[in-house]
C-alpha cells in the first residue's frame, strides 16, 4: 500500500480530537511506566497506536493488539515509517480468544467502555500479566446523561475496583485525573487512571 493511503486512513482514524485525548491519557500514563525499560507492555485494544507508540521508548517491546485490522495497518505503518524498532501489531480479540501471550504490563486506554462483559476481558488480562505484572486502565467516569445499547457509560471507581479485587488484582488505585467538555458520547467527562498489580 502507498503511503498517501495510509495517511487518509490515519485521518479518518486519528482526529484532531482522538490525537488530543491521547496526549493528555499518554501524559497521565508515562508516569506509571518509570523505571520499565526492561518490560514489555501489550496495548490492548490499541487502535492506531495513538497512545502506546508514544510510550514506545519507556519499555522494552510495545505489542499493539486490536481487532480492526485497518487500525492495526495504519500503527504498523506509523512504526516503520518513524523507525520504531520495539514495537509489533497482532490482529486479535480477547473477548472471543484466549491469547497465548504474556507481558509484564497490559495498558486498557478508552476500551473498557466498549466491551460489555468487564470481569470477562479483565479476567484474560490477568492470565496475560505475568507474576507481579502491572495492568494499566483509562476510561471514563459514570456519566448517567450517556446512553448507548453498545458502551458503558463510565464506570463507578468502587465498582470497577471490586471487580479487580474479585478477579485477583492487588494494590488497586484509581484516580480522576481528566475533565473535559463534550468529550464522551458529546457530553462533558471526566477520566480516570487505574493501576492494579497481579
Amino acid at each position: 500500500m502507498e503511503k498517501n493511503v495510509f495517511e487518509e486512513m490515519a485521518n479518518r482514524y486519528d482526529s484532531e480530537e482522538r490525537v488530543e485525548l491521547a496526549k493528555v491519557v499518554v501524559g497521565a500514563v508515562r508516569p506509571e511506566l518509570k523505571e520499565c525499560e526492561s518490560k514489555s507492555l501489550i496495548d490492548y485494544g490499541s487502535g492506531t497506536g495513538l497512545v502506546s507508540l508514544e510510550l514506545s521508548e519507556l519499555v522494552d517491546s510495545v505489542l499493539l493488539v486490536d481487532s480492526s485490522k485497518q487500525m492495526l495497518e495504519v500503527a504498523g505503518a506509523k512504526i516503520s515509517q518513524r523507525g520504531i524498532t520495539n514495537a509489533t501489531v497482532l490482529h486479535s480479540d480477547f473477548t472471543g480468544e484466549t491469547p497465548e501471550l504474556e507481558a509484564d504490563i497490559v495498558l486498557m486506554s478508552l476500551v473498557l467502555l466498549h466491551i460489555p462483559d468487564t470481569r470477562g476481558i479483565l479476567q484474560e488480562l490477568y492470565n496475560v500479566l505475568n507474576e507481579g505484572g502491572k495492568l494499566i486502565i483509562v476510561d471514563f467516569d459514570k456519566n448517567e446523561e450517556i446512553y448507548h445499547p453498545k458502551v458503558h457509560n463510565g464506570f463507578v471507581h468502587e465498582e470497577l475496583k471490586k471487580t479487580l479485587s474479585d478477579v485477583g488484582f492487588k494494590s488497586i488505585e484509581i484516580k480522576t485525573f481528566h475533565h473535559r467538555e463534550r468529550v464522551f458520547m458529546n457530553q462533558d467527562a471526566s477520566m480516570f487512571i487505574s493501576s492494579s498489580f497481579k
